[in-house]
């Protein structure tokens, strides 16, 4: 089955509700247009109820099955109930009067109507910095427990082939606990869209071929790893022929069960991941769908501000499907 078409069949009819901040971009307003329509979330658009509707006025399309919030009209019980749980929830960094400010952002105020329950998951970026999406995930949804930081993996799909690249768009030098949380993180996104996870870590050694503090790191990361994770394949240090092409594998680690057969790679640290990623997309012709925001309480997607309707509307689909 289509990637798509089994993660549409896991969340149509589960009234799942996704905020979008950037309600006012025409990408954007169409594509939560087109999720609700089709049955797969409950759409909440945030931003300036005029200005969604001439919006969508102008490109003929129907808002009848979404929602529509204007941060700066939100009802005053509920307004002082965000007020309040976002002091709370920041334990004496802000003051209530930064708070109001802080809320006046989009992004943070559809990010506290995911942490108030009034909303499953998030989705930003078409308009707005990564960081500008990440920081209020990070302050008030926070990280899943055990787990110190978050990261970045992306799918990449071309025609029957589905592989997790990670961490491809966040963390920028990883030390060894978190390059071994990056993994089990995403072998945990694998999971979800039905790949049976092995995972190769990468560097530029495989099973001490070079020598060097990055290859350390990446042999420290593998066995912490392991013993966090028992119940998923990881080996490493290999390099990236030895974790993909059987031959290789076979002749450069014949005692491991990962190599060759690698279907999960974990670079070690974001130089060579995002220049992965784009290599893979650009001249081995996959499809890169993310980044996918790894290790959070709950989910929160960061888009590309050259996001398309189309982006927008499958990141959507990938964000539901991990409430």
């Amino acid at each position: 089955m289509d990637l798509f078409e089994g993660l549409k069949s896991k969340i149509k009819g589960q009234n799942r509700t996704v905020v979008f901040p950037e309600g006012e971009d025409v990408r954007v307003l169409a594509a939560a247009i087109r999720l609700a329509d089709d049955g797969l979330v409950q759409s909440i658009l945030l931003g300036v109820e005029a200005d969604i509707k001439a919006t969508a006025e102008k490109h003929g399309l129907n808002l009848e099955n979404v929602q529509i919030v204007d941060p700066s009209q939100y009802p005053e019980a509920a307004q002082k109930e965000m007020i309040d749980k976002l002091v709370e929830r920041r334990k004496g960094k802000n003051t209530e009067e930064q708070v109001i400010e802080m809320l006046k952002d989009v992004n943070y105020f559809g990010t506290m109507l995911v942490y108030l329950g009034k909303a499953d998951a998030m989705v930003s970026g078409a308009v707005h910095a990564t960081g500008d999406t990440v920081r209020p995930a990070l302050q008030i949804i926070k990280t899943k427990p055990g787990m110190r930081r978050i990261s970045g993996a992306f799918i990449m799909q071309r025609e029957n082939e589905r592989y997790v690249f990670g961490d491809a768009a966040i963390n920028i030098d990883p030390d060894a606990e978190t390059l071994a949380e990056i993994a089990i993180q995403s072998a945990e996104t694998a999971r979800l869209f039905d790949i049976d996870p092995k995972v190769a870590m990468l560097s530029f050694s495989t099973k001490g071929s070079a020598a060097g503090p990055m290859v350390d790191k990446v042999r420290e990361a593998t066995k912490v790893a392991q013993e966090r994770d028992p119940k998923t394949p990881y080996d490493g240090e290999l390099q990236f022929d030895a974790a993909f092409v059987p031959a290789v594998g076979a002749s450069k680690a014949p005692d491991s069960e990962i190599a060759g057969h690698a279907n999960v790679f974990i670079f070690p640290e974001l130089q060579s991941g995002n220049i992965g990623y784009k290599i893979a997309q650009r001249l081995g012709g996959f499809e890169a769908i993310g980044p996918i925001l790894q290790g959070l309480n709950a989910p929160v997607s960061d888009l590309s501000r050259g996001a398309s309707e189309e982006d927008v509307y499958k990141v959507a689909i990938i964000t539901a499907a991990q409430v």
